[in-house]
């Protein structure tokens, strides 16, 4: 699957490492918890209110909350057989978050039996050193793959994590789109590389995107999902926020809206219709951290979320309707420009670095 940045999106069938699976019932659920002792350890609930387990390690209770959702009327096309798609984002494999829980997050993924996995950036933490680590994670996914990178995934190295990606079977979209093709369902998906380090261009992304072809859009900051959403991408999943991680009293829009500016924080925003200019936005919780370990809170717990395409808002219980975007305020020009400087400067240790690795 190759992107595609010119006059239109190339157009392919997946044929990637990942196994294909059957499209299986629909599974209802909560929360996950893992207990001490070897599997298994996700108990969930088809449609006939049988319990499911699926077959896990000796994890330490991890708890990650599953939500499914509809998706938009544009995807109406495929309601007699709906598309699953299942959202990460912001593993922040390294030292922060236990192997444990990342293992989790990976095979609770594949209990849902996707058409396709996509996670918007912070692969990573803080350094390369786990890249090893976040090779073991992503090859365990088994459905195809996609992805973008957020801003830890550049601090650390953005080539490096690049090149790992590959050999992982994900595809990077690095302000491109490409087409699909995923059980005989035409898919276009559009990924815009990181905003927060200067990378993004969300008018490269969306070129060449075909109308009559449904849109995915994926964004490691979500107020990218607006000028998205102008170029013709019905929903954009994000993530960046962790959803505040604290969300006690409302402290996650004091944290990361009032203080950090940001109009999205977690959850669903926009709107599903297809009327009008707006679509729809996703920002995910997230699996990792990168500050703090610590996640309080209903809205800060480690979340998937579940996305059928082709299943409309009503037809299934979600875990909440769209709701409205803080007022939000955009970064500073001098604020910009701190930020592009402190990649630059972490982008030249790093290649002093392998060139001392290399004398």
């Amino acid at each position: 699957m190759q992107p595609g940045t010119a006059a239109a999106c190339r157009r392919t069938s997946v044929r990637l490492r990942k196994t294909r699976v059957p499209v299986r019932p629909a599974l209802h659920f909560a929360s996950v918890t893992v207990p001490r002792r070897r599997a298994p350890f996700f108990r969930l609930r088809g449609p006939d209110g049988a319990e499911q387990s699926v077959e896990g390690g000796d994890l330490h209770r991890p708890r990650i909350e599953l939500r499914r959702f509809a998706g938009p009327a544009v995807f109406e096309a495929f309601r007699d057989r709906p598309l699953r798609v299942v959202h990460l984002t912001d593993l922040h494999v390294g030292r922060m978050t236990p192997m444990r829980v990342q293992f989790a997050a990976a095979d609770l993924a594949n209990a849902q039996k996707p058409d396709l996995v996509v996670i918007t950036g912070d692969f990573v933490c803080h350094s390369r050193w786990f890249l090893d680590e976040l090779e073991e994670v992503l090859r365990r996914l088994r459905a195809p793959t996609v992805g973008v990178l957020g801003n830890h995934d550049w601090w650390s190295g953005a080539p490096e994590v690049r090149r790992v990606l590959s050999r992982s079977g994900v595809e990077v979209l690095d302000n491109a789109c490409t087409e699909v093709e995923l059980g005989g369902r035409r898919l276009a998906l559009a990924g815009v590389d990181d905003a927060y380090t200067g990378h993004a261009d969300t008018a490269r992304a969306v070129r060449g995107l075909r109308r009559g072809v449904p849109s995915l859009g994926l964004t490691h900051i979500p107020e990218e999902a607006e000028a998205m959403w102008a170029g013709g991408v019905s929903l954009v999943l994000a993530g960046h926020t962790h959803a505040g991680q604290v969300t006690w009293a409302r402290l996650h829009e004091i944290s990361v809206g009032r203080l950090a500016g940001h109009r999205y924080i977690h959850g669903l925003y926009g709107t599903r219709t297809g009327r009008g200019a707006t679509g729809a936005l996703y920002v995910g919780a997230g699996i990792g951290s990168s500050v703090m370990p610590l996640r309080l809170g209903e809205r800060g717990r480690r979340e998937i979320a579940v996305f059928d395409l082709g299943v409309a808002p009503g037809d299934i219980d979600e875990h909440h309707e769209e709701q409205e975007p803080l007022p939000g305020r955009p970064p500073s020009p001098a604020k910009i420009a701190a930020r592009h400087a402190r990649v630059h400067r972490r982008m030249q240790r790093l290649r002093v670095k392998a060139g001392r690795g290399q004398g």
